[in-house]
């Protein structure tokens, strides 16, 4: 498992966390427009209740972007007693607060609201749930769909399951031994594909591939075994992974069709599939555009071939060469460090040498 400090070193380099030095201003600022939110909602008559983060904060599975920027996932969650009929309504309450901060072009769109803010590199998502009990006594969530202008048809208070969804993604029982160190694992794994794909698609794409796609779809497929705490290392890990995700039906054409598209379902409410693409008329069907069909079966289909030539390798010199070629720069390549100290060891001893002779000299 020599590979193994290798990705540790990786992992290290793209590794993002809220405690992270540089996503200090980030979080001051998610917290000073959270408190300007709030206040808004309680002036509007549906007073925040709840609040948490979503997506890879949520998960632990967030990394730097290759672009400096940070992804925030707000949920916001009112009572559902004293929620709006409309669910539209609370979003353009959050959109007047991103307006009258300095954000960039914020907008409502039919999951959430999203907006850029101009001065550092923050990207923020905010999604409205009202929350109330079903007909069991359970907490039932329903999230705000719509935009500013949709019709009757094309808003709605939808079931949803935000809390359930990451308490999924965090389960670790499945695992069997030693969960905790596969757990760790596991979220590696999304961090590793997580850069692949920002190193290997154009921005136009690669937003498309969805970041709760690739986690789901290696949830699914990470299956370490589980009668034994031991775990392979995360380059068979990874590869096993990606043969998985391959031999799956996620990338799949229609039938009577031989173009490919994505399909991802959430394991949650509302169970919708996760790369719907839009059709005429502003309606979603299951699946992704062709684009981004094709183009993700062609790069796992190459990814996994040079995974292979990476564990096939017996020189970590060569493997380190290949995954740097998959994932960039921050998979650094040892052979450069190694030059870096051999030169530094000849000059030290070239050094040490002329002092000792020098010395000698005037110690007589």
């Amino acid at each position: 498992m020599a590979i193994q400090k290798h990705f540790n070193q990786f992992d290290e380099n793209i590794y993002l966390s809220r405690r992270s030095s540089g996503y200090k201003k980030a979080k001051a600022k998610d917290e000073s427009i959270l408190d300007e939110i709030k206040t808004a909602f309680k002036e509007a008559g549906y007073p925040v209740i709840e609040t948490f983060l979503q997506g890879s904060f949520a998960v632990d599975t967030a990394i730097s972007s290759l672009k400096s920027d940070y992804d925030i996932d707000r949920a916001l969650v009112i009572d559902a007693s004293k929620a709006p009929e409309d669910p539209v309504e609370p979003k353009q309450v959050v959109l007047k607060v991103l307006e009258d901060r300095n954000f960039k072009n914020p907008k409502i769109k039919k999951p959430c609201i999203t907006a850029d803010y101009q001065s550092i590199d923050l990207h923020i998502d905010y999604t409205v749930y009202k929350k109330g009990e079903d007909i069991f006594g359970n907490n039932a969530y329903h999230l705000a769909v719509g935009k500013a202008g949709s019709d009757q048809n094309n808003k709605e208070w939808s079931p949803s399951d935000p809390r359930g969804l990451i308490g999924w993604i965090r389960d670790v029982e499945r695992y069997g031994a030693g969960p905790l160190e596969k757990g760790k694992q596991y979220k590696r794994l999304v961090r590793y594909m997580k850069r692949w794909r920002d190193f290997n698609f154009n921005e136009e794409t690669g937003k498309k591939l969805f970041s709760i796609g690739l986690t789901v779809m290696l949830k699914e497929q990470y299956k370490p075994g589980w009668f034994s705490s031991e775990i392979k290392d995360d380059l068979v890990a990874l590869k096993e992974a990606v043969d998985g995700i391959l031999d799956d039906s996620y990338i799949r054409a229609p039938l009577f069709s031989e173009n490919y598209r994505v399909f991802t379902e959430l394991p949650k409410k509302p169970h919708r599939d996760i790369f719907q693409h839009k059709v005429s008329g502003g309606e979603s069907e299951p699946g992704s555009d062709l684009n981004l069909g094709e183009q993700l079966k062609n790069k796992l289909t190459k990814l996994q071939a040079e995974l292979q030539k990476a564990i096939d390798q017996s020189c970590e010199i060569k493997q380190c060469s290949i995954l740097n070629m998959i994932f960039g720069d921050d998979f650094a390549i040892p052979e450069a460090d190694e030059k870096k100290k051999a030169a530094s060891l000849v000059a030290g001893a070239a050094l040490f040498a002329s002092a000792g002779a020098s010395g000698t000299s005037q110690g007589a």
